[in-house]
């Protein structure tokens, strides 16, 4: 379930990236990338997972799916947390910068 998810991730981070972002303002490069990081490291996990397990690997009890499943949650989330922190730090479109500004002026009126 964590290398379905982080395919799926990168993948849709990738189209958004490519269709939407001109001149990577929002950095939609940069979270496609972990995204796709990820879903290597998952796939790495899985290969060697199957060369220990062998058939047993396409058979995972449920609670394993569902603790995967969470896992997999959990990664998407964090690479979505450390995308929004780098965002907000690099400000591209000047919104946070504006709004600081503009919050000084007014409380010094």
């Amino acid at each position: 379930m964590t290398l379905l998810i982080s395919v799926i991730s990168a993948v849709v981070t990738t189209i958004i990236w490519y269709l939407k972002d001109c001149g990577n303002q929002m950095k939609l490069g940069t979270l496609s990338l972990m995204y796709w990081a990820a879903s290597l490291m998952w796939m790495a996990d899985a290969v060697f997972e199957y060369v220990e397990l062998q058939a047993e690997y396409f058979k995972p009890a449920a609670a394993d799916m569902l603790n995967d499943a969470f896992l997999g949650v959990a990664v998407v989330t964090l690479g979505l947390v450390i995308w929004l922190v780098m965002v907000l730090v690099k400000d591209p479109k000047g919104n946070i910068r504006r709004a600081i500004r503009e919050n000084k002026f007014n409380q010094n009126s």
